[in-house]
């Protein structure tokens, strides 16, 4: 988790650290900028691109099992909605917590990977 490039200057018309924290906002910017020609070939913007992409499928791969883990808790009368719903809160307020960090490192111009997630990003997006 430690940071490995910095953003040295300006793609397209924005500056790299910017597009970077763009593509974070939503899967969408991401997978724009995978295509978008200029963007496409800064390593620092597919990096960020890539990360976000992987980091959209795991948060769906850990809604899905909680949503599996939920239904068996709810078997439990009163307590299991309740560690349901707290298991659901924790888990939002962490995936917030990374979605800021990760958008504040790129502001940066930081690449900031997370442990397994920014491994693939940065294969994908070719070394640094």
């Amino acid at each position: 988790m430690l940071p490995e490039s910095r953003a040295r200057g300006r793609v397209g018309i924005l500056s790299e650290n910017v597009a970077g924290a763009l593509a974070y906002v939503s899967f969408i910017p991401a997978v724009v900028f995978l295509f978008l020609d200029p963007y496409n070939k800064n390593r620092f913007v597919r990096f960020h691109s890539f990360q976000c992409i992987f980091l959209w499928v795991t948060g769906l791969l850990i809604a899905v099992l909680l949503r599996f883990v939920g239904l068996i808790l709810y078997i439990i009368p009163v307590l299991g909605h309740l560690l349901v719903w707290l298991i659901a809160m924790v888990v939002v307020l962490g995936a917030v917590v990374i979605w800021l960090v990760l958008m504040v490192k790129a502001l940066q111009g930081e690449a900031f990977k997370l442990p397994v997630i920014g491994d693939l990003a940065e294969r994908q997006a070719g070394s640094f």
